[in-house]
């Protein structure tokens, strides 16, 4: 009898193991997602997010997108959250030019928000108008001609401090902090979590991007309507070619000394600032992700404009 009641005691144990460990299994499990789906939460009135970085396959989740309101009660510039995270700035396969060396490690230790696409001349246009600056031209300076039309193409012929001013009228109707990227912010977005040439890959293939050699009809002619091209994995377009966009820093020749926490590093030389991605006229090295421009600040070009970014 008494073999008998042990026998039952370990059959009990037994089963509650397998009770328990099926337990934690089932838990477990309940905490994942599919790979297509990101686990967010909902972005505030405050403007707070937390986006998981990657999903089950390695990749990046897609990032929120939001407009926000204006004085008159209309949307402002659609905008995408771009999530916190690590990345290796620089060329990092080799191959670019010495001003993208030493390549570092930066950390975006918050979540930022970025134009989904570079600001158009109807967004701009509407800026002007509210604050009787005159409107850029759309197309080569001081040639009626050459008029390429304004509407959803990325406005152009604007300078660095156009372009603060705008990103100043937008913190002041939607009472939020609108800026130029940082270039770490900038490169980090642009990269889509990868660390490839281009977002896409290494080859520039056809047809991906608007520059001169990317295969695209408006290849080394004139800028294209924005979101003409696939957006990349942060759900930003054209940040290859197109346009030129101004960042906040200033240029520095390397990046011996850069700020690894996202920071804009301003003091160069001679207050040049930085320009990145490229236009519909550079050729395709310079539509590459870790590629970087220059200009003084006062400068208009036809092959240059901007993007915001907004704190969260």
């Amino acid at each position: 009898m008494e073999e008998i009641r042990t026998m039952k005691k370990l059959l009990w144990v037994a089963g509650l193991l397998v009770f328990l460990v099926g337990a934690l299994a089932e838990e477990g499990h309940a905490g994942t997602t599919s790979d297509k789906t990101a686990i967010r939460e909902k972005l505030p009135d405050k403007g707070k997010a937390r986006i998981a970085d990657k999903g089950a396959d390695g990749k990046p989740f897609p990032a929120s997108s939001f407009r926000d309101r204006l004085m008159d009660g209309t949307p402002g510039p659609e905008m995408m959250v771009i999530p916190a995270g690590r990345f290796k700035m620089g060329a990092v396969h080799g191959g670019g030019d010495s001003d993208e060396k030493p390549v570092h490690v930066v950390t975006i230790a918050r979540p930022f928000a970025m134009g989904k696409f570079e600001v158009t001349f109807e967004e701009y246009d509407r800026f002007c108008q509210a604050t009787g600056r005159d409107k850029p031209e759309d197309g080569r300076r001081y040639n009626p001609f050459s008029s390429w039309g304004r509407g959803r193409r990325p406005v152009m012929n604007v300078t660095w401090d156009d372009a603060v001013a705008y990103t100043t009228w937008m913190s002041e109707q939607t009472g939020r902090k609108y800026r130029l990227p940082s270039e770490s912010e900038w490169e980090y977005a642009a990269k889509g979590g990868g660390e490839d040439r281009y977002w896409w890959g290494f080859s520039v293939g056809g047809n991906r991007a608007g520059c001169k050699g990317c295969g695209s009809p408006w290849d080394n002619k004139k800028t294209a309507p924005v979101g003409s091209f696939k957006p990349n994995p942060f759900g930003l377009y054209d940040t290859a070619g197109n346009v030129w966009e101004w960042c906040r820093d200033t240029w520095h020749e390397n990046y011996e000394g850069a700020p690894a926490d996202g920071s804009a590093w301003e003091g160069g030389k001679d207050g040049r600032r930085v320009q990145r991605g490229g236009s519909f006229g550079s050729k395709p090295r310079y539509v590459r992700s870790s590629a970087r421009g220059r200009g003084h600040p006062a400068g208009r070009y036809v092959y240059l404009g901007f993007r915001l970014a907004r704190d969260m």
